[in-house]
C-alpha cells in the first residue's frame, strides 16, 4: 500500500506531521539509543561527495485519501497541495500545503517518490524551510515530515513530528507504529516569518538499524542519537519523502508554506 505509516495520524491527532504518519503514542526509551558521531564538516552537517536533490518542493506531490489517519481509514480530510506561490517565498516557487477537515483529528499526507538509492545511508539529511501565516500558528494539531527507504525487502523509516498539544518533538517507531518522545521540547514557529529545518539520519543494513541523528531548528543543532529496528515489509526498494498535516479538535482549516526543499545523502 502507499500508505508509509499506516496513518501516523494521531491518538488525538498527533502530529503536526501526523498528517501523514500514524499512531498516537508511545514513550521514550533508553534502551533504543545509540551514540553517533555525525561527519565531519560544516557543523556536523553535509560529508563531502554527498548526492543532494533540490528544490524537491516544486516536485510532484501524491496524496492518497485518508492514509494520513490513525490506522489509514476513516474520515477524508479536505487538503491540497499547490506548487509555484510567489508569495510568501524565499526562492521564488513554494509549495502550499493546506487542509479543510471537517471530522477532528483527521488529516492530510502528501508524499514523493524519488530516485532508488540501492545502498544504505552513511548520512541522510531532509533539510526545507517552513512559513506559517498569521494566526494559523497555533491551529495544527502537528505537523509530521519523513523520508523512507526500502532496501532489499526492509523498510527505513525516518519521521519527526512536531507535537502543538504536548509541545515536543516526536520520533515515529515504524515497527511499533507509535510515536515516541525524542526528548526535544518543540517551540512553536512564530508566524509570517521563515523557519530552517534539517533533519539527519543515517541506517545499518548489516543490523537492520535506524538512526535519528539529530534535529536542527533555525540554526541550533539539537543531537538526538535514537536508534530502531527496520521493519521487514517484503516490499521492493524505494526512497521516498513526505509532509503530513494533522488537523486538532474543532477542526480548524490552516495551511503551510514550504521552499528551498531538498535531500542530501552519502
Amino acid at each position: 500500500m502507499r500508505r508509509r505509516r499506516f496513518g501516523i495520524g494521531s491518538c488525538f491527532a498527533l502530529l503536526l506531521l501526523t498528517s501523514g504518519v500514524i499512531s498516537c503514542g508511545g514513550s521514550y526509551s533508553a534502551k533504543n539509543t545509540t551514540l553517533y558521531q555525525p561527519p565531519a564538516g560544516s557543523g556536523g552537517l553535509a560529508p563531502s561527495g554527498a548526492t543532494v536533490l533540490t528544490n524537491l518542493q516544486v516536485h510532484p506531490w501524491n496524496t492518497c485519501g485518508a492514509c494520513g489517519n490513525d490506522g489509514g481509514g476513516g474520515a477524508v480530510a479536505d487538503y491540497s497541495w499547490t506548487a509555484d506561490i510567489a508569495s510568501p517565498s524565499e526562492s521564488g516557487a513554494s509549495t502550499q500545503f493546506a487542509i479543510a477537515a471537517t471530522v477532528p483529528y483527521t488529516n492530510g499526507y502528501f508524499w514523493q517518490d524519488n530516485p532508488i538509492v540501492q545502498t544504505q545511508f552513511a548520512y541522510l539529511a531532509y533539510e526545507f524551510d517552513v512559513y506559517l501565516p498569521n494566526g494559523m500558528e497555533n491551529l495544527p494539531q502537528a505537523l509530521e515530515f519523513e523520508c523512507q527507504q526500502r532496501l532489499d525487502g526492509w523498510t527505513y523509516n525516518f519521521g519527526w513530528q512536531a507535537n502543538y498539544q504536548e509541545n515536543t518533538w516526536r520520533i515515529f517507531n515504524y515497527g511499533a507504529k507509535q510515536w515516541e518522545d525524542s526528548g526535544l521540547t518543540f517551540q512553536r514557529f512564530s508566524p509570517g516569518t521563515w523557519h530552517h529545518i534539517v533533519a539527519e539520519y543515517h541506517n545499518d543494513a548489516s543490523t537492520k538499524s535506524v538512526f535519528h541523528d539529530a534535529l536542527t531548528v533555525d540554526g541550533v543543532r539539537m543531537p538526538v542519537n535514537i536508534r530502531h529496528d527496520a521493519v521487514n515489509t517484503g516490499a521492493g526498494n524505494e526512497f521516498s519523502d513526505a509532509v503530513q498535516l494533522d488537523s486538532n479538535l474543532h477542526p480548524d482549516p490552516y495551511r503551510v508554506y514550504v521552499d528551498n526543499m531538498k535531500i542530501t545523502y552519502k
